[in-house]
């Protein structure tokens, strides 16, 4: 497969930038042309940021999977499409061709409908990183469901939640799951969330660890049975269904700045062009590459760079169920070598995990089959990104530093790897089609270069969300309604002398812990649940390995005999089971009061800079309802 589309010199760059700029519509129709459409667009663009409402390809018909896997079947039939390496070395892995994945998905596709599954119906998806995850997410694509996938890692809660929200009446998941030394009870997590959701109709559940699991008659059904039934009557094809290019294809759950998960909607048009023109570009993806993205399909990066990115473009994905540490820290080295994987994209948190065990795991490892290495989910420290160069890439590798979000569909800022010049902890510049700006707290934008601020994005690209489920004001206060015109991606940005972009973090209460987003009101509302707790406020810290920690200020007037150290475990068990362990603080204060305006408001400001060892720069505290609260915390800091 070529691609046309493909940028190859920081010439072509320099041109296909201005031209995404001048002329828009033209440019994404050019590059809308390389896909299978079943009806072309009428108009290729309507905005406005007012509402918002962006429509791309506007009255075109199509279907991502014919995009992702029919219309390879006669070139590439044969070429491994998923490989999945499971979480124990010793177990066998799986090589997924083209054709068998698109046997495999007509096959659930057809599943789907069988149990009653109709085009616009929410499906949730909870499930371990088996190919039978891809296979469900591109089979609700094949007839129209939307699919929302949960990260493996949420509690019941969080599950009861997302399914709540969407009204999903359909749940797929699996007796369990392994990562590293853990077994995960994902269907028992799963009857814990329906117990509260009495309107889901079925669970399909597929079989992985063979861990006993509760089946209710007339809701749960085996997916091993389920395909039988459907070879027995023979039901090898499903066509695909049409979709207009502004149908939703899933909605994607984010921590949001109050307690409640906003869903973000991707359509199926717009998306598809854009993950895809993302994937050839900041990889330089070439035919034949392996391409080894190590999120789990339970995050954003795991929908565009492991699922709908590699295989639009008929690469060869590579599945990984386990995790970077275990059996021991040589796994990421030995999985590249295994495979001769090509392109390596991953977290700065692993990355700086992996530091931690030294030189010892890389030793005998050859990582000469690697082109091009990536990161995502975070800023990536100066020291992390040359020892991911010097030790993994060997100087030969360059590093795309790929700046984005689960709202944005795909990357924005990065360098293209080996055609624009990379710069260590910089994203660099902006995609072609992407137009970023800085602004101050009043929106005026900040022009020229040496400069920082509240970083923007002034007109849409085809993977932009286009509304929170079932709430589309809160998308537009979210991300549109903070400056006229544009929209807000929360984060901070610094633009160098060159003109490149350098990321410095939310600048809202949204905290980044290990590339995962986690609102500072969720983790609040979890641990003022602990019946021990008055309240509690929540700011994040620089931490070593995880890029920010999670530090909580918590009055608490539980008992537990003074023992604070059981206090802490149970505040944390607390947040476990309400949102899950990836939201566990990191550091538990316990304070008498927290620093308050008098209007009642808590200066996280103050709180931000104790954690972060600021202690002599906490600006002007006189104008609080009580100013010796600050004393009290700086003595108490941890």
């Amino acid at each position: 497969m070529s691609y046309p589309y493909q940028i190859k010199s920081l010439s072509e760059y320099q041109e296909a930038y201005k031209r995404s700029v001048q002329q828009p519509e033209n440019f994404w129709a050019d590059i809308a042309n390389n896909f299978y459409w079943r009806r072309r667009w009428d108009k290729v663009l309507e905005w406005n940021f007012k509402e918002p409402k962006i429509e791309w390809f506007k009255g075109a018909k199509l279907n991502i999977t014919e995009n992702c896997l029919d219309r390879h079947l006669e070139t590439l039939g044969n070429r491994p499409a998923i490989i999945w390496e499971p979480n124990d070395p010793e177990e066998y892995h799986r090589i997924i061709t083209y054709k068998d994945l698109h046997l495999k998905v007509c096959q659930f596709a057809n599943v789907l409908k069988n149990n009653g599954v109709k085009k616009g119906d929410r499906v949730c998806i909870y499930m371990g990183m088996i190919p039978e995850l891809a296979i469900s997410v591109l089979a609700c694509a094949r007839i129209g469901a939307i699919h929302s996938v949960i990260f493996g890692g949420f509690s019941a809660q969080s599950i009861a939640d997302r399914l709540q929200d969407a009204r999903a009446e359909y749940v797929i998941t699996c007796d369990g799951a392994y990562r590293g030394q853990k077994d995960i009870p994902l269907k028992s997590v799963i009857d814990d969330a329906l117990i509260a959701c009495p309107f889901v109709k079925r669970v399909i559940v597929s079989t992985r660890t063979r861990t006993a699991v509760s089946m209710i008659k007339g809701r749960d059904v085996w997916w091993e049975d389920e395909i039988k039934k459907i070879e027995t009557l023979g039901m090898k094809d499903c066509p695909a269904e049409e979709m207009d290019a502004e149908d939703p294809l899933f909605i994607l759950y984010t921590s949001g700045s109050t307690g409640k998960p906003k869903g973000v909607v991707h359509t199926c048009g717009g998306y598809m062009v854009y993950t895809n023109y993302s994937f050839v570009n900041v990889f330089q993806y070439q035919p034949g590459d392996i391409h080894f993205c190590t999120a789990d399909i339970g995050w954003i990066t795991g929908h565009s760079y492991i699922v709908y990115g590699p295989l639009s473009a008929g690469a060869t994905t590579l599945l990984f169920e386990g995790v970077p540490t275990w059996p021991d820290a040589g796994r990421f080295w030995q999985i590249v070598d295994k495979y001769s994987v090509n392109i390596l994209y991953t977290a700065p948190t692993a990355i700086r995990s992996l530091m931690g065990f030294g030189l010892g795991p890389l030793q005998g490892k050859s990582l000469s089959s690697l082109k091009v290495l990536g990161t995502v989910g975070e800023p990536i420290n100066e020291e992390a990104w040359h020892w991911y160069d010097e030790q993994v890439g060997k100087k030969k590798s360059p590093i795309v530093d790929t700046w984005w979000q689960t709202e944005t569909g795909g990357i924005l800022i990065s360098n293209l790897a080996g055609v624009t010049p990379a710069k260590p902890a910089h994203a660099t510049l902006p995609l072609p089609g992407v137009q970023p700006v800085l602004v101050d707290e009043n929106g005026k934008e900040i022009e020229g270069n040496n400069v920082s601020g509240n970083l923007c994005i002034k007109f849409p690209w085809p993977g932009i969300l286009r509304t929170t489920y079932g709430d589309h004001e809160r998308c537009r206060t979210n991300y549109f309604a903070t400056y006229e015109n544009m929209y807000f991606t929360g984060d901070g940005a610094l633009r160098d002398e060159d003109g490149n972009y350098r990321i410095t973090g939310r600048v809202d209460d949204v905290l980044n812990v290990s590339g995962h987003r986690i609102g500072t009101a969720e983790v609040e509302n979890a641990i003022n649940m602990h019946a021990g707790v008055v309240e509690s406020a929540v700011v994040g810290y620089p931490h070593d390995i995880k890029g920010q920690g999670i530090y909580a200020y918590v009055v608490y007037t539980g008992s537990h005999g003074g023992d604070e150290e059981l206090a802490r475990r149970d505040i944390t068990a607390t947040v476990s089971r309400i949102i899950g362990p990836i939201a566990k603080p990191d550091k538990i204060q316990f304070v008498t009061g927290l620093p308050k305006t008098r209007s009642g408001k808590i200066m996280r400001r103050i709180l931000r800079k104790v954690a972060e060892n600021e202690l002599e720069n906490l600006g002007d505290t006189s104008t609080l309802l009580d100013p010796s609260v600050v004393d009290e915390i700086k003595k108490g800091k941890l």
